[in-house]
């Protein structure tokens, strides 16, 4: 009787261990958008813009107990930008990665074409809003197990396979080489969870040389590095995160750098269906009696989802041959869920710079260093399980320093409105052993 116990015990394990599973999926996601001062203030002579911007997906998975494999291919285009006749598509792969597993799992190997989405996503994330998404080509070994993650990524970006006269990186990712470590304490199991992160991305400059030689290149380091802390909301309505970054080093510019962001996040769950919470932004800007780059990159983050919808800050370039003066945002937000179905958020954001001199051109010129309130509203609607309609309206009140760094007028009334359905059906899938 015994025995028989342990042979089918034996055999669950087995069974267990080779389970493989395939799918297929699509991802279907139109947006329209009305845009009268979004990314940047209007002027007078500004015309507002409307029009729809559309990805489609078709994505595969298979999964075995010790090998992963993903492959992603996406459409991204304009309703109307193609001719009906069109032979020439922009169908390609956004995701191309496989993952092994050594050992009981707990060690892997994941290499290819993959999102980098970490922690709150402010230095790496999938910027989903955008149409494209973000990619990277690297390989990535981790450990993960209850209360660890440790990540290892490697990225090395080359424009030819040249036979001879070494290599010139001209362009595709926007840098050269990456070396990142991500540690991760406590995971979803713990009151809180603690990651500690070093960016170290390799840029490809020009090397000083006599005016009558060959150009040559050589490759600078910039380094990113800090920590950010997230409560779990465990048994607690308090939920809170923390975060600071610092970089040093140089930049894609050959400029030295010094400089970072710190944020701080607190919310209450008044009930389980309304939240609410504040928080601060401080990103450092340009020191103008500073030789060094003072103004903090986000480099790879989600920026769309933090400094306001309305995407003035981060997402697009301040005005030409302005220096940036920094950004501190004042946040509030609130998120009511009156049904399983329905979600609603307001956030309200005070915009302020850092510095209060900038330099314009080669003039130094002093601001005040209140920008502006931005005002996003957005609902979600769960039509069904793996469809959902979104909707939202954004509104900016600028002011004079807005004009200055930003361009446009800001006594104009400048708004940004859009809506969106996003449709996820899995249509296959099988499991077997």
């Amino acid at each position: 009787m015994v025995s028989s116990i342990c042979l089918f015990a034996q055999e669950q394990i087995d069974e267990q261990v080779d389970e493989k599973t395939f799918s297929i999926s699509t991802q279907f996601r139109p947006r329209g958008e009305y845009r009268n001062g979004a990314g940047f203030p209007r002027s007078e002579e500004t015309l507002p813009a409307t029009f729809v911007n559309n990805r489609s997906r078709l994505s595969m998975n298979y999964k075995r107990n010790d090998m992963e494999i993903r492959m992603s291919a996406q459409h991204v285009n304009l309703w109307g930008e193609d001719p009906p006749t069109d032979r020439n598509g922009r169908f390609m792969l956004n995701e191309a990665w496989t993952k092994i597993y050594f050992g009981k799992g707990d060690l892997f190997a994941q290499f290819g074409r993959q999102a980098l989405v970490y922690d709150d996503e402010r230095l790496l994330g999938a910027s989903d809003w955008n149409p494209s998404g973000r990619f990277h080509d690297v390989l990535k070994l981790g450990f993960e197990n209850t209360m660890n993650k440790l990540h290892l990524i490697f990225a090395l970006n080359e424009s030819n396979d040249n036979w001879e006269g070494g290599n010139k990186y001209t362009g595709g990712q926007p840098y050269k080489n990456m070396q990142t470590v991500w540690y991760n304490f406590g995971g979803k199991v713990s009151p809180a969870s603690i990651s500690l992160i070093l960016i170290n991305l390799g840029w490809q400059v020009e090397k000083p040389v006599v005016a009558s030689q060959p150009v040559e290149y050589e490759i600078k380091y910039l380094q990113t590095f800090g920590t950010h802390i997230n409560s779990n909301q465990l048994g607690n309505n308090l939920f809170y995160s923390l975060l600071f970054y610092y970089q040093t080093g140089i930049n894609s510019y050959n400029k030295d750098v010094s400089a970072y962001i710190a944020g701080t996040k607190l919310g209450y769950l008044i009930y389980p269906h309304l939240s609410v919470f504040i928080s601060n932004d401080f990103l450092t800007g340009q020191d103008i009696n500073n030789n060094k780059v003072t103004a903090f990159s986000t480099l790879y983050g989600t920026n769309h989802r933090y400094y306001g919808t309305m995407d003035y800050f981060y997402a697009t370039a301040m005005k030409a041959g302005v220096s940036n003066p920094g950004l501190n945002d004042i946040q509030l937000g609130i998120n009511y869920k009156p049904s399983g179905k329905v979600e609603t958020m307001f956030n309200y954001h005070f915009f302020l710079t850092v510095r209060d001199e900038i330099t314009i051109a080669a003039d130094i010129e002093k601001i005040k260093r209140y920008i502006g309130s931005e005002f996003d509203f957005q609902v979600n609607f769960n039509i069904m399980k793996d469809a959902r309609l979104m909707a939202g309206y954004s509104f900016m009140l600028g002011t004079e320093t807005m004009d200055i760094i930003k361009g446009g007028d800001y006594k104009l009334w400048q708004d940004w409105g859009w809506i969106s359905i996003n449709l996820n059906p899995q249509f296959f899938f099988s499991k077997w052993k």
